[in-house]
């Protein structure tokens, strides 16, 4: 059984395994991280538990049993009770309803851990399994967006009444 749990620093080894090992799947639909982000993991890593603690960003990862990463789910740009969800699933666990749980329990620890009140994501057109992810939780559709050059939608959850939503 996976866990979802708050991004820490004894994390570091099996994360960057997971980054490691998707990379190329991962960029089939979303911008690649670059070889720095790879080169300066140890760092980069300590400079976002650091900012972690100042309550802007909250980072979580989805551990397996054997301690492998599965997922990642983070909230940015924390600000006035709001967020934008960001997250990635390897690609060994798609298919199995690890997105949508992971997703679920993000959105529940940002209205009663974090004290947020709505939460934003963004994905591009193409990437069916995300939309579909966004819209089992409850997230709707608000608008058109353009990522890193590739027509997308922006998503919107009010966290009072979405939550655990299923899409009819």
């Amino acid at each position: 059984m996976a866990v979802l749990e708050r991004l820490r620093s004894d994390h570091a080894p099996a994360l960057l395994a997971f980054e490691r090992e998707n990379r190329g799947y991962f960029a089939a639909s979303v911008p690649d991280r670059g070889d720095a982000y790879f080169t300066d993991f140890e760092d980069r890593h300590r400079a976002l538990l650091d900012e972690q603690e100042t309550g802007t960003i909250h980072f979580h990862v989805l551990v397996g049993e054997g301690g492998e990463v599965l997922g990642r789910f983070n909230l940015v740009d924390v600000a006035d009770g709001a967020a934008e969800l960001g997250y990635r699933v390897a690609e060994k666990a798609t298919g199995r309803g690890v997105a949508t749980a992971g997703v679920r329990e993000v959105c529940r620890l940002a209205r009663e851990e974090y004290g947020l009140r709505r939460l934003t994501a963004v994905t591009t057109l193409d990437n069916d399994g995300s939309r579909a992810v966004l819209g089992r939780v409850g997230f709707g559709a608000v608008g058109s967006v353009t990522i890193e050059g590739n027509a997308g939608t922006s998503y919107e959850l009010d966290l009072a009444d979405g939550v655990g939503r299923t899409a009819a």
